[in-house]
């Protein structure tokens, strides 16, 4: 049995395989998700998706008159190749009589740490940084209030944004752990939001007859009465996002299809594809499960969220790959801060009791990554991928099943 398999790398630096050479008496699945070989949209289609937006007038009629605007992208734990997107964006806003001054740029990093130049030339292409003033987000200061949710969070937005006549965003439609999908609404919030309205957004509210939210609702692919992506949703209506451009994305992280328009029958349209596209059939009762990320290495642990039900009830291993040279994104929110310090609500992923042992593999060591998951002495990283081929061996024989999720950072199963 040939058990040569092909894993994508590197996605922000020079896209790269992995190729995992496992041993041929292993019985090994490879699990894709469905849309996992569309092809890659060429420019003049990206170009008529745009000029054909969703709900809305053609962006160089819409946009006549305005005076300020603004184009919110999201930021480097997001695969979405903005750069292909945004010259036919410039286009329309050039045929609606929008000069450069009118126009600046705006990374919605929520509480992410921020961006530097060379994040914001490779996510915008180095001419958007000659032509036009790219800003991070902050979201400790410089937001004002703009409403409030019916779940009841407080919603303040980066003042610089809020602003201005004109707001496009530009983003992706991928699975997320707790808005069920991202895309849509997200570019707003958490993206371009205040710190204490993401703690809002994030945490759980008291389920009543009045707001009629079950807030337990949570996990990659669930929409459907989810009340975070319901707040959301509202949030994007309130902060008067005008449009947004939202990509599916395949194997290598290509832009496959582009929904643009107004933000609502947008997002709706979205999600549509994406249910289908990331779809993965459910690898069942496997002695070992390898996760490789890559649309969101910086956020790795999110690929654990199909591995662990993949891993049989009697005991299995799971191997996160985690390549990504520029480390765990800076999470003010989430992440660690030290060995027992960390943001507010500080993120700890247990791995389940029939986990026997959970190795990170990064050719990128980062320490401090490990404490994104608790401690249970089941944690093991390596540096070296023959190191973890030889210690799997060692603890298994030659009849062994093994499920290999290639996106796993993007793919949901149902």
């Amino acid at each position: 049995m040939n058990n040569s398999i092909i894993l994508p790398q590197l996605a922000w630096f020079g896209v790269k395989e992995l190729k995992l050479e496992l041993p041929e008496s292993w019985d090994v699945e490879v699990c894709n998700m469905a849309g996992y070989d569309r092809p890659h949209m060429k420019s003049e289609e990206i170009k008529e998706a745009i000029a054909s937006p969703i709900g809305m007038a053609p962006l160089r009629e819409y946009a006549r008159g305005k005076k300020e605007v603004v184009i919110i992208f999201d930021d480097m734990t997001r695969v979405t190749r903005a750069a292909e997107i945004v010259p036919h964006v410039l286009e329309e806003l050039a045929a609606a009589g929008i000069e450069d001054r009118q126009i600046r740029f705006i990374a919605a990093c929520g509480c992410h740490g921020a961006m530097n130049r060379l994040d914001f030339v490779k996510k915008l292409g180095e001419d958007i940084l000659k032509r036009f003033p790219v800003y991070n987000h902050a979201p400790f200061e410089n937001c004002e209030y703009s409403g409030t949710t019916t779940r009841g969070t407080k919603l303040s937005f980066n003042a610089e944004v809020m602003k201005c006549d004109l707001k496009i965003g530009i983003g992706s439609v991928v699975p997320h752990i707790m808005a069920g999908f991202g895309g849509g609404g997200k570019i707003m919030l958490p993206g371009v939001a205040s710190y204490e309205t993401v703690i809002g957004l994030h945490s759980p509210q008291v389920s009543s007859e009045k707001t009629g939210f079950r807030d337990t609702v949570t996990g990659m692919g669930i929409v459907e009465d989810n009340p975070r992506r319901r707040d959301i949703n509202e949030a994007m209506e309130i902060a008067g996002l005008d449009m947004k451009i939202d990509a599916l994305v395949n194997f290598w992280g290509e832009t496959v299809a582009l929904f643009a328009g107004a933000p609502m029958p947008t997002f709706t349209a979205a999600l549509k594809d994406a249910k289908a596209h990331y779809l993965t059939p459910a690898a069942k009762d496997k002695d070992i499960v390898i996760a490789n990320s890559y649309a969101k290495v910086n956020e790795a642990i999110s690929g654990l969220m199909v591995a662990f039900p993949s891993i049989k009830q009697q005991g299995g291993d799971a191997v996160l790959i985690a390549n990504a040279p520029e480390g765990q994104i800076t999470h003010y929110l989430m992440g660690p801060f030290g060995n027992e310090i960390g943001g507010r609500l500080r993120l700890q992923m247990k791995p389940p009791q029939n986990v026997n042992r959970l190795i990170i593999y990064s050719e990128y060591p980062e320490l401090a990554g490990r404490n994104y998951l608790q401690n249970t002495g089941k944690l093991a990283m390596m540096d070296n991928f023959d190191d973890v081929l030889a210690t799997l061996q060692e603890s298994y024989g030659a009849d062994v099943r093994v499920a290999v999720y290639p996106n796993a950072d993007i793919q949901y199963c149902r």
